[in-house]
């Protein structure tokens, strides 16, 4: 047996152990998951399942509520990835300059995203409290009355949440694909007299474009499956408005007691993710 060989076979052993741990650690619940959602199961008899096909699939699929939390998430997912993005854009071509020189203020604009989303949706419901809240109070200082949990103002409100957790993270990939840009072609673009608007257009933006991509990717999934700060926040309320799917599969779970119907909708989100994370890799590959 040649070298080559010996060594491929010895990393195949080695391997073999982690394949198998890992099988064990994912393949069971997928395949307790598929099994719950063909079930007709819940908490009082979850040990005497009873099968029943594609009933589940086919309650969930007819849904008006679930179509609902999932148009909301799909709707919050894509805005908030959005305004990350451009707003991530715009700080990193006005900050650039700045943090090459201090590269340490980089930390403090990272604060954001270095709390809990449950915490802060805890601490905003504080803030924004319309009796108690000092933000109220603020606006109320200047003859502004606004109630910010209310069902006309909900919406924004968690939005606008969202986005200020997590542009720094959008902030930091960014910036750093942003600093990767070769400085002569900056100095040789300058020299040929480009404008700094142009530098953006036609340099940087092109040079940054797989990076931005995958950025957007990553927060419009983050934002899609959003649970903790809206759930602490308004528990899916005022109604159902703020529903996200996360939060509708938890209340078919724990609320109504319908754990097959919960994990069938699990599983739908989780192929309509695959379908979307394929078109995401070819968008990025063609981009590069």
């Amino acid at each position: 047996m040649s070298y080559h060989a010996s060594k491929h076979k010895e990393g195949m052993l080695l391997l073999s152990g982690l394949c198998v741990f890992m099988a064990f650690m994912l393949g069971y619940p997928a395949v307790a998951n598929i099994w719950y959602s063909l079930s007709n199961i819940s908490f009082s008899d979850i040990h005497t399942s009873e099968f029943v096909g594609l009933v589940n699939f086919e309650n969930q699929l007819f849904s008006p509520k679930m179509w609902k939390a999932m148009g909301f998430s799909l709707q919050f997912g894509l805005i908030c990835a959005a305004l990350e993005v451009v707003l991530a854009l715009l700080l990193v071509f006005t900050l650039h300059p700045i943090l090459s020189r201090r590269p340490w203020l980089t930390a403090f604009l990272m604060l954001p995203m270095m709390v809990s989303p449950a915490l802060m949706g805890v601490m905003y419901r504080l803030m924004l409290n319309e009796f108690a809240g000092v933000v109220p109070l603020y606006f109320e200082m200047f003859g502004v009355y606004v109630n910010f949990l209310g069902p006309e103002n909900i919406y924004t409100t968690v939005i606008v949440i969202e986005v200020l957790q997590w542009t720094p993270f959008a902030l930091l990939i960014l910036l750093a694909a942003r600093q990767a840009v070769s400085p002569d072609i900056e100095e040789a673009a300058n020299m040929d007299g480009a404008k700094p608007l142009q530098l953006i257009r036609f340099i940087f933006l092109p040079a940054m474009l797989p990076a931005i991509v995958i950025v957007a990717f990553i927060r419009f999934i983050d934002s899609f499956r959003v649970f903790d700060h809206i759930f602490v926040l308004t528990g899916g309320g005022p109604g159902s408005k703020t529903t996200s799917i996360s939060i509708y599969i938890y209340k078919l779970f724990f609320n109504q007691n319908a754990i097959g119907e919960a994990v069938a909708v699990s599983l739908i989100l989780l192929f309509m993710s695959l379908i979307l994370f394929v078109m995401a890799a070819k968008l990025i590959f063609r981009s590069e």
